[in-house]
């Protein structure tokens, strides 16, 4: 179903409404999802949101299907797809969190033009080398901007983690596709930098490189990390490198694995 806007938006909503739907992706926007997942789940469909709209709702299970997947099946007609840099942050501060548990995070993200949509992808290819605009396209909330807030709520929501410091320092930069974080981490418990790289390098969806970069990570599944090393400046710091192909496991193919745990058949006691 394609939604163009505003325009027949009371057809629309009848037409979710009818029934005859049983799984929606909805990728429309916030405004729009408000109005109508609503309408879309009286029918009795399930959906799987990409907006920020249902995200840091108490009911609305916020999934990563390496982190917590396990919730998916706990919905009650709506799941929110997570943040495009909450995705890749998560899953690397999930292995983190089991092995050592997590006194503190911070994280500072570079994120390409392609996460402000097409629009922002077409102009940088037309700005002329060292030209492009660094300007944030995100809205000011008076200390932080709105894209720093939901990396930090987002992420404790994940990680069952209510009470998690989490600072975070949100930039765009002239890359077409590919997100990069640099992610500081202080652990309860001692972990070395060589046994973060082994819990890294077990951990589903990782791949452990020693310098990733967005190139890295164009057109592959996996979320990076790499320059694994340890912060000498507090007790129990780690540094990581974490870079991920906004595009696609940064944002459409979350949704697809969410949706395939949704088809998975659920097990039952014996």
């Amino acid at each position: 179903m394609s939604l163009k806007g505003a325009e027949g938006l009371t057809p629309t909503t009848e037409t979710l409404a009818t029934g005859d739907l049983d799984l929606c992706f909805f990728s429309v926007g916030t405004a729009a999802s408000r109005e109508l997942v609503p309408h879309a789940v009286r029918g009795g469909a399930i959906v799987i949101d990409k907006s920020s709209a249902y995200r840091l709702e108490k009911d609305v299970p916020l999934v990563v299907p390496e982190v917590n997947g396990d919730r998916a099946q706990e919905n009650t007609g709506i799941l929110a797809n997570p943040n495009c840099c909450t995705i890749p942050l998560t899953m690397a501060l999930k292995p983190m969190s089991e092995a050592a548990g997590l006194a503190r995070v911070r994280v500072s993200t570079y994120q390409s033009a392609s996460g402000g949509g097409s629009q922002r992808m077409d102009e940088l290819r037309a700005t002329p080398p060292g030209e492009a605009n660094l300007g944030m396209d995100w809205e000011f909330e008076g200390e932080e901007f709105d894209e720093e807030a939901k990396l930090r709520e987002e992420t404790r929501k994940i990680l069952e983690l209510p009470e998690l410091p989490v600072s975070a320092t949100c930039v765009r930069v002239p890359v077409l596709v590919g997100h990069a974080e640099a992610v500081w981490i202080e652990t309860e418990q001692p972990l070395s930098a060589a046994e973060a790289r082994e819990v890294l390098f077990d951990a589903p969806g990782i791949r452990v490189l020693e310098f990733p970069t967005p190139r890295d990570a164009t057109e592959t599944d996996d979320v990076l990390v790499g320059r694994i090393r340890r912060d000498p400046t507090v007790e129990n710091g780690l540094v990581l490198f974490v870079v991920v192909d906004n595009l696609r496991k940064g944002a459409a193919l979350n949704a697809i694995q969410i949706a395939d745990l949704l088809a998975a058949p659920r097990a039952v006691a014996a």
